[in-house]
Parts: structure tokens; C-alpha cells; sequence
């Protein structure tokens, strides 16, 4: 890849997009991950206004001080970067009480680790109304179109996606390029979501670099049975991932009414 007139062709399809969109800059939800990181960094090299938000529910301390870290050093590099501190663990909490109880802790479990991220989205709709700004959205094509490792009208709910072209690998070149804290690149990618240390991999079962290669076996028309090993492991895994999260990666089902019922 080549990684600086990548990173140029970014940088200059952000400004042109939110120039012709008459906004004002950029909003974000800096994580301590490293395509949050990045995605800042990006929006900040614009030029333009980027606000971060760091957006604490129930949070690993190593994930804020690692956002915090990143977000200092954008401020001492971009002159029109800004922060903004939104500690969301009562809201989260205060929302927890409202629901019923469920029978089934499991699923609430998971229903309430998307809730943070629709409730992160809230918040950066919120200041992106106040202050004429786009959300910029975190996602890499691995999970945006591979796996659809992303929560629904939560950190998928966002007006431009800067990286959702690039592959995981790639975001960590463009990181290294760009001088991201090595606190950040050394650190396993994870969702942030559970309030425990559990990463990405442990959820889906695969590291980045094999579902890259399972989605472009996948692009080739292969199959499982063409795999043996962990390879064709990886791929079933990846395959499972990909058709129970279409409905995220297609556009919402819409009932078209004949036009003689009209």
C-alpha cells in the first residue's frame, strides 16, 4: 500500500465532503483503539474543527487513559482540536433501572453492550447538531463489510466512514505512518463494549489478519470444504459472522406497495 498517498487522498476527501456539505468540521468518538485513532488523526490533519469525545461507560481505566493519551497528543500537533468529556456511566446505569428484568441474563447481557454504543452515538449526534459538525465513523472494511462487527445505529449510526475501505492491517500501517502512540498500536483491539478485558478476537474467534484472508477467499467464490486445518475453521467462522450480520451491511428492507393497491 502506499501509504502516504493514501493517507493524502483520505485527508482531502474529507475536507472536499464536508466543504461541499457546508459543515463546520468533524465530531468523534476517541475509544483508545486504534481506528478511532486513527480516523481522529485523519479528520484532525483536514485542518479543519475535529471535537473528541471521550465517552466513559463503566470503562477499563487502561481504554480512557489510552483516548486521553491520543487525544493530547492530536492537541499538541492540529491547532483546531478540541475535547469533550461525556462520562455516560450514570445515564447507562440510570437506564439499566428503567428496563425490566428479563429472564434470560445472557441476552440482556448483549443487549445492553449495544446500548452503550447507541447511547455514544446519541451524544455525538447531539454535539454534531449543536456545533455544525459530520460524525465521523471508526469502521474498517473487515468489520463493516466482512464480519459486521459493529453495533446497528450505534457506532454503525455515523454521516462518512474514512477508513471502512481500508483492512485492518492496513489502518496499523497508516497508524505507524501518521506517529500514533505506540501505547495504541501495541494495545488488542477491542469493542470497549463489556466493561472486562475481553478482545475483539476472543469474541469473533479469529485475529484480524485471518478473517482479511477468509474474506477474500470469500470475494474468490470459495468454499469451506476447500479448506482444511484452522483455515477452514477461520472460514466457517467468518462465513457465520457474514450472513448472520447481512441485515446490518444492506440497505433496510423496504415494503414497496403495487401500484394498483395505490
Amino acid at each position: 500500500m502506499q501509504t502516504e498517498k493514501v493517507v493524502d487522498f483520505i485527508v482531502k476527501w474529507l475536507k472536499d465532503y464536508a466543504t461541499n456539505a457546508g459543515v463546520n468540521g468533524f465530531v468523534i468518538g476517541v475509544s483508545g483503539g486504534i481506528d478511532s485513532a486513527v480516523t481522529s488523526a485523519l479528520c484532525a490533519k483536514t485542518g479543519m474543527p475535529l471535537l473528541c469525545l471521550e465517552m466513559p461507560i463503566h470503562q477499563a481505566p487502561t481504554q480512557v487513559s489510552r483516548a486521553m493519551n491520543h487525544i493530547d497528543w492530536l492537541k499538541s500537533n492540529f491547532e483546531k482540536v478540541s475535547m469533550t468529556q461525556v462520562n455516560l456511566t450514570p445515564v447507562f446505569d440510570s437506564l439499566i433501572d428503567a428496563l425490566p428484568d428479563v429472564d434470560n441474563e445472557e441476552d440482556r447481557f448483549m443487549s445492553l453492550a449495544n446500548t452503550r454504543a447507541r447511547l455514544r452515538m446519541t451524544s455525538l449526534y447531539y454535539f454534531a447538531a449543536l456545533e455544525g459538525l459530520l460524525v465521523a465513523g471508526t469502521g474498517n472494511k473487515v468489520e463493516d463489510f466482512g464480519v459486521g462487527f459493529y453495533t446497528k445505529y450505534g457506532d454503525g449510526g455515523v454521516d462518512l466512514s474514512p477508513i471502512a475501505d481500508l483492512l485492518k492491517t492496513e489502518v496499523y500501517e497508516v497508524a505507524k505512518f501518521l506517529g500514533i502512540n505506540q501505547e495504541i498500536i501495541d494495545a488488542a483491539p477491542t469493542d470497549g463494549l463489556w466493561g472486562d478485558d475481553r478482545t475483539d478476537e476472543d469474541q469473533i474467534g479469529a485475529s484480524y489478519p485471518e478473517l482479511e484472508w477468509a474474506m477474500k477467499m470469500d470475494g474468490e467464490g470459495k468454499k469451506a470444504d476447500d479448506f482444511e486445518g484452522r483455515q477452514k475453521e477461520v472460514f466457517k467462522i467468518y462465513k457465520r459472522f457474514n450472513n448472520a450480520n447481512k441485515h446490518k451491511m444492506i440497505p433496510i428492507p423496504v415494503c414497496e406497495i403495487p401500484n394498483k393497491f395505490k
